[in-house]
């Protein structure tokens, strides 16, 4: 009888194993995002930010919501000390105006950051290797309501309700 039991504990582990592999594939082709380590036909763009917030390498580059590319490099200019972002951008979208802005926002109130363009009206295009001169920096939530929450005396929107109302002085003039 212990013989016979013996091979079905054996499958139902064996099972169990190949069924965690499995998951671990599909994890690793999940995270990858199906890119499997493969160079797709891109070209990059570059955009200046004064502040770049929680904007990480791979991060999606969007236009109304589509990704259409990733970051792939972030560097501080040495004269400046500004943020550059390198976007590699999908060769299908290669004819973005170069009136195009780029603006870094977050998914949701904790989600990640990304880069969101704004594609302008003009005829000309931004060329591989160009700068996005429009760009707006990442608003910092934790720094602003900071600021909110401890401003003193005199530095707030509560200042308003904390002054007594008073009216003008009446002119000599009138009666």
């Amino acid at each position: 009888m212990s013989s016979a039991r013996g091979p079905r504990l054996e499958f139902a582990v064996g099972a169990f194993l190949l069924l965690a592999l499995a998951s671990l594939l599909v994890l690793a082709i999940a995270s990858t995002n199906n890119r499997f380590g493969f160079a797709r036909d891109t070209y990059e763009l570059t955009a200046r930010f004064s502040n770049l917030g929680q904007l990480r390498t791979q991060a999606p580059v969007r236009i109304g919501g589509v990704t259409i590319g990733r970051v792939t490099r972030i560097e501080l200019d040495p004269v400046k000390f500004d943020s550059i972002a390198t976007l590699a951008i999908d060769r299908r979208y290669q004819d973005l105006p170069i009136d195009t802005s780029a603006s870094i926002l977050t998914g949701g109130l904790l989600g990640e950051s990304y880069v969101d363009l704004q594609p302008g009206g003009d005829v000309e295009t931004l060329q591989p290797g160009e700068e996005i001169a429009f760009t707006t920096p990442a608003v910092d939530l934790i720094q602003m309501v900071g600021r909110y929450m401890f401003s003193g005396p005199g530095a707030g929107a509560n200042d308003a309700a904390a002054e007594p109302a008073t009216s003008p002085a009446p002119r000599e003039d009138q009666p």
